[in-house]
C-alpha cells in the first residue's frame, strides 16, 4: 500500500498567523516585519519581558534572522526606537533653515512624535523601562543624546553642545514622562501647541545662546 505524500490532498499546516516559510525567509520585508514586532512586543510587555525569541515568533521568522539583522537586544530596542525618531530626517529639518526658529521646530517635531498613536508606543516603553533598567536608559541616553540632540546642537556650531543637548533633553523627557506617562494635569491635557510655545524660548536659549 502506497503511503500518501505528506500534505498531498490537503493544504500544508503551519502555525497561526504564520507567513508561508517564502516569506518567511531573509529577504525583502524581512527587516521591517522584525521592527514592527518589536515595536509592539516592546510596547506591550516592556523592555524587561520582551525576548527576541518573543519578537521573533511575532515577526514570523527565526530567532537568528533577528541576531543577523539587529544583533542584541538592547540593538533591536535602539532600532525599534529609531524608526519612531528618524534622525536622519529631523536633524536637517531642525536645523537645516538657521539657527533662527530652531526652538520651536525641535519642540514642535517632539510633540508631533509624542501625539502619534504608532510613534507613541515604542517612546512609552523606553522611557517606562530606562526608568528601572540600566540596558534602556542606555538606549534612551545613547540615541536621544548622542545621535540626535547632540547632532543638533554641533550643527548649531554653539559651545559646550553635549550640556546643551543634556539640557534640551532633560526639559523635552520631562514633559513626555509628565503628560504622557504620568499624566498630570493640566499638563495632559493642554493643547500642543500651547506647549511648544511656551516651551520652545527655553529650548531655544539652550541650542543658540552664547
Amino acid at each position: 500500500m502506497t503511503r500518501p505524500q505528506p500534505g498531498a490532498g490537503s493544504a500544508p499546516r503551519r502555525g497561526r498567523g504564520r507567513p508561508p516559510a517564502a516569506e518567511r525567509a531573509d529577504g525583502p520585508g524581512a527587516r521591517e516585519r522584525i521592527l514592527e514586532a518589536a515595536r509592539a512586543e516592546f510596547s506591550e510587555r516592556g523592555y524587561d519581558k520582551t525576548s527576541v525569541r518573543g519578537i521573533a515568533k511575532a515577526a514570523g521568522v527565526d530567532a537568528a534572522l533577528v541576531h543577523h539583522y539587529f544583533g542584541t537586544k538592547d540593538e533591536v530596542f535602539a532600532a525599534a526606537v529609531e524608526v519612531s525618531f528618524e534622525p536622519a530626517l529631523i536633524v536637517p529639518a531642525v536645523v537645516g533653515p538657521g539657527p533662527e526658529g530652531v526652538g520651536e521646530r525641535l519642540a514642535r517635531y517632539f510633540l508631533d512624535v509624542w501625539e502619534d498613536p504608532a510613534t507613541r508606543a515604542p517612546l512609552l516603553a523606553v522611557i517606562r523601562s530606562a526608568l528601572t533598567h540600566e540596558a534602556a536608559a542606555k538606549v534612551l541616553r545613547g540615541f536621544v543624546l548622542r545621535r540626535l540632540l547632540e547632532r543638533v546642537a554641533r550643527d548649531l556650531d554653539v559651545p559646550d553642545p553635549r550640556l546643551r543637548a543634556e539640557l534640551a533633553a532633560s526639559h523635552m523627557i520631562g514633559i513626555a514622562v509628565l503628560r504622557y506617562v504620568i499624566q498630570v494635569e493640566p499638563l495632559a491635557s493642554a493643547e500642543p501647541e500651547a506647549i511648544v510655545a511656551l516651551v520652545a524660548p527655553t529650548l531655544q536659549r539652550y541650542l543658540t545662546e552664547e
